[in-house]
């Protein structure tokens, strides 16, 4: 039996209400500084800077390269070990972006990651609204609540 597909990819992890969250965005943008905010308010640890993907039981499963698990960097600080958790399914994009650069009403828009497509979104992480935002996100990929334009 081969080895299952698997990529690393540059981006912080988090695991929101269940569900895994990938931060992308480049040096700088504000991925850990998310992370923490929405660590602060209830979620998990997946991977900071790095993040594995793979396919298990047809499903994409994110988890922290072996060398960075329990890591999360924090400007000004340091680097920190923090509880968090092996893995998670993979259930959202979100790339972060300058304020400009988030649409209002943005179309549904997806990524294709090892063969699955992952819902995307672009929100300005340092918004105070930004861990809300990322929950309404995460509430609306599970069918919780509904867009309604």
């Amino acid at each position: 039996m081969g080895k299952a597909p698997s990529k690393k990819v540059p981006g912080t992890c988090v695991e929101v209400e269940g569900l895994g969250v990938l931060f992308r965005g480049p040096t700088g943008s504000g991925k850990s500084d998310l992370a923490l905010r929405m660590i602060d308010s209830g979620s998990r640890l997946i991977a900071d800077d790095y993040t594995e993907l793979l396919i298990k039981n047809a499903a994409l499963i994110a988890r922290a390269p072996k060398t960075i698990g329990g890591l999360l960097e924090v400007r000004g600080i340091g680097i920190l070990k923090v509880d968090g958790e092996l893995q998670t399914n993979l259930g959202v994009i979100i790339d972060l972006v300058s304020p400009e650069q988030v649409d209002r009403r943005p179309e549904d828009q997806s990524e294709e990651l090892l063969g699955i497509h992952v819902p995307l979104f672009r929100l300005f992480p340092l918004e105070a609204s930004g861990p809300a935002k990322v929950r309404l996100v995460v509430r609306q990929i599970k069918g919780e609540i509904t867009n309604v334009y």
